[in-house]
């Protein structure tokens, strides 16, 4: 069983808090400190390193998942509203509940993260 972008989000919405943010509105900020992961449910996030985009995630989309599992959870990135958008973040105990629930949804969180790492190598 492999789930679709959408729910692995639709799963964050089970076990998280929405949030909606207008274009151009921060949502975290590199160097801080890093308590939460987000789904896209709706809209555009830009992740910036600096003052570079390095890329726009879209529906379906997660982000900020390091907060969760890296020792030193503080962010290596900023995420920015590119539209109106509407987030679902959940903190670590929440992840930890849901990857115990679906264990499906930990393997799908690594699937992302790693096609995103082979879009920057290619």
């Amino acid at each position: 069983m492999i789930l679709e972008p959408v729910e692995t989000v639709k799963i964050l919405q089970k076990n998280g808090q929405p949030k909606t943010f207008a274009a151009g509105e921060t949502i975290f900020t590199e160097g801080e400190k890093a308590v939460a992961m987000y789904g896209i449910v709706s809209g555009e996030v830009n992740v910036l390193v600096g003052d570079k985009v390095m890329e726009t995630l879209k529906l379906g989309d997660i982000f900020g998942i390091g907060a969760l599992v890296h020792p030193d959870p503080t962010r290596t990135s900023t995420a920015v509203a590119k539209t109106d958008c509407q987030i679902v973040s959940i903190d670590r105990g929440r992840f930890l509940f849901a990857v115990q629930e679906v264990p499906m949804f930990a393997l799908e969180a690594l699937k992302s993260y790693s096609d995103r790492l082979r879009h920057f190598r290619s």
